[in-house]
């Protein structure tokens, strides 16, 4: 399966692990990800250290996800980027809206 969920020991941070290819495809799980998790989660790491590839809707989703966390209040971190989607990210300037690990 692409993506995963857990929560952390103390259930407020949900972390999103995505494997392969994060793009259109993965929307709908990855919508779901975040959208079932509960209204005790406060902070949200995407771990993408299994990710290969990332494109345009993928960085749709990243800001979807950031506006449900609360958009500029949001505590959302990509974590674990390989050099390719790090480079995507940084063009994007995602280093201004999240925490990049």
């Amino acid at each position: 399966m692409p993506i995963q969920t857990r929560r952390s020991h103390d259930g407020q941070c949900l972390i999103i692990e995505i494997e392969g290819r994060f793009d259109f495809s993965t929307h709908q799980a990855f919508r779901d990800a975040y959208e079932h998790s509960g209204a005790d989660v406060s902070n949200y790491i995407v771990d993408l250290s299994e990710a290969t590839y990332l494109d345009s809707s993928a960085l749709g989703m990243l800001l979807l996800l950031r506006d449900h966390a609360g958009g500029d209040n949001a505590k959302v971190a990509i974590e674990n980027c390989n050099n390719d989607v790090r480079k995507i990210l940084t063009i994007s300037n995602f280093e201004q809206l999240f925490t990049i690990r």
